[in-house]
């Protein structure tokens, strides 16, 4: 998955809430880049220039440098006078005559996956407010951040372990056991583009098969259903992983138990492996 494109997608949604929360005029912000100490300034909104587009921020050089380097919040009232900061990047921040700024941290697994800026042309405190306004908003990223690497690893969880090559039915238990985690991750993912690369990385798992009869196919949450049942969760278990009411289960788990002519859950499970509706 296309880490630093997600990332921005969800930098890009952060900076507008961030805009509307505070009043900020201004909002900027990045992903620290793979394998390096410096945030790539990728988003912007608000500014009348592109002195800040593309600009690299190492870790404790400037204000966004400052907030990396410690991992957690800055502020300064007037940037190109200030005594708290270094200033490397005076003529860009300049360029766009910002004068009060944040930078706020983008912190997942103690490590700083990238920063959210905000500003003012005009030098004057910016407030508890404010600065909580923008925590909230790393904070939404954050969490982004944390399912998109949920999926990643459990995308590689579906992978057998050498151990496993000997043992067919460990592996496949293995692969079972991460197509029904993801069907669960795939709602939690905001972006439309990823959520779908999810599913069809869901569909790779699933083992070949006859295309099975039309009145086999299942609907997606039909599958969601059958996939957690399969893995042996309870319809209390599945209610609550998937965030509906366990009378909705039912309905579902019906449904599909219709479709694919089976009696009973086990009977349902069965079939769906048989024909390749589950892995």
């Amino acid at each position: 998955m296309a880490a630093e494109v997600t990332g921005a997608v969800e930098i890009r949604g952060a900076l507008a809430r961030l805009r509307r929360a505070t009043g900020l005029p201004i909002a900027f912000g990045g992903l620290v880049e793979a394998g390096r100490t410096q945030v790539r300034i990728s988003e912007l909104t608000g500014t009348s220039t592109a002195s800040l587009r593309s600009l690299a921020v190492t870790s404790g050089n400037g204000l966004g440098g400052k907030a990396v380097e410690r991992a957690r919040p800055c502020a300064v009232v007037d940037y190109s006078a200030s005594r708290q900061i270094s200033h490397e990047y005076d003529i860009p921040v300049a360029a766009e005559g910002l004068r009060s700024v944040l930078a706020v941290p983008v912190v997942v697994r103690r490590r700083v996956r990238g920063v959210l800026y905000g500003a003012l042309r005009t030098a004057q405190p910016l407030g508890d407010r404010t600065l909580g306004a923008a925590v909230a908003a790393a904070r939404d990223v954050e969490q982004a951040l944390v399912v998109q690497d949920e999926a990643r690893e459990l995308l590689a969880s579906a992978r057998p372990e050498p151990a496993a090559v000997g043992d067919p039915g460990a592996a496949r238990e293995q692969v079972r056991e991460a197509h029904a985690a993801l069907r669960a991750l795939a709602p939690r993912i905001a972006d439309p583009e990823l959520r779908a690369e999810l599913l069809a990385a869901c569909g790779l798992l699933t083992a070949p098969a006859p295309v099975p009869p039309a009145q086999a196919v299942l609907a997606p949450r039909e599958l969601d259903v059958l996939a957690w049942v399969a893995a042996g969760a309870t319809n209390a278990a599945v209610a609550e992983r998937l965030g509906l009411r366990p009378e909705t289960v039912k309905g579902y788990l019906r449904s599909a138990m219709r479709k694919l002519g089976a009696h009973t859950r086990g009977e349902a499970v069965s079939t769906a492996r048989r024909t390749g509706v589950l892995p």
